[in-house]
């Protein structure tokens, strides 16, 4: 299944979640009717803002910053000479002002994508090292993985908000069995989103990774890059953006933090970079 076919899959999918939590729900209050009329509005808003809006609700929580090149050439000229090997349009290039070495691509196609990097990415890796990592989020790009990302990173993060209002909310309600069920409703929900958000995630991972040695003939590069980053974010994990979206950034930022982390969204770094080290062994990379 191609990842568009994906897309619209997850779309149904959501909307099927959303469907059960009205039912249950008007269940619960004596209206079923009602209950599934307006979680199916909310399943079209959250379809809609999620296909058109995701990409830039990610780069607006993480206060990306859309460069032109005058502001960093070099990096431009990475991203240039990378996306010429993918054979795909150029991307916008966006520096999120955090000193963690990390980064992710967004956007709904090849011609509206978005690679962002860190400010500490710039920082930490050197040339050889940052080119493998936009590699990585190049070949994201190039087998138009962004799109269902972003969007199941965006789902996901909908079903956690809605559980953490209701549970706030039953803490103070009166009718305490009811609120405290509506919450354990859409905690399986965002559970749920979850598990489908892994199992899109892990394998794109590696795909990406071979991409990169691909465009840019050196996966050692990539491989050392990881453990940096991996290193990086497991003394400092992120502290600012949604848990939810760990699953767009080449390494998970969100070590051992919040619900949705629980399950890692990301194959193993140790296993990422032995199959990096393997490649490096092909000629057919190199």
């Amino acid at each position: 299944m191609n990842p568009t076919a994906k897309t619209y899959a997850l779309f149904a999918l959501l909307t099927l979640l959303l469907m059960a939590v009205g039912y249950l729900l008007g269940y619960i209050y004596g209206a079923v009717l009602p209950g599934l009329f307006f979680f199916l509005i909310l399943a079209f808003i959250i379809n809609w803002v999620a296909y058109f809006y995701s990409d830039r609700i990610v780069l607006w929580s993480y206060r990306a910053k859309i460069i032109k090149e005058e502001e960093n050439p070099d990096l431009f000229e990475i991203v240039r000479k990378v996306s010429f090997n993918a054979s795909i349009p150029m991307p916008k290039i966006a520096i999120v002002p955090l000193q963690i070495p990390n980064a992710f691509a967004t956007g709904r196609n090849q011609k509206n994508a978005v690679i962002c990097v860190t400010q500490g990415l710039l920082n930490t890796l050197n040339r050889e090292e940052i080119e493998g990592v936009i590699g990585h989020e190049m070949g994201h790009i190039k087998d138009r993985d962004t799109l269902l990302m972003t969007v199941s990173a965006t789902i996901a993060g909908a079903f956690s908000f809605m559980a953490r209002v209701y549970l706030w909310r039953s803490i103070f309600s009166r009718d305490r069995n009811n609120s405290w069920l509506i919450y354990v409703i859409l905690a399986l929900a965002a559970f749920a989103a979850l598990l489908i958000q892994l199992a899109i995630s892990r394998q794109r991972e590696f795909k990406a990774d071979e991409q990169s040695a691909k465009f840019t003939k050196n996966p050692l590069a990539l491989a050392s890059a990881l453990r940096k980053i991996d290193i990086a974010v497991r003394r400092r994990p992120f502290t600012q953006g949604n848990p939810s979206t760990a699953s767009l950034f080449i390494v998970n930022p969100f070590h051992g933090k919040g619900f949705i982390t629980l399950f890692s969204t990301h194959p193993p770094t140790e296993e990422r970079i032995r199959r990096l080290e393997k490649m490096a062994q092909d000629y057919s990379y190199l």
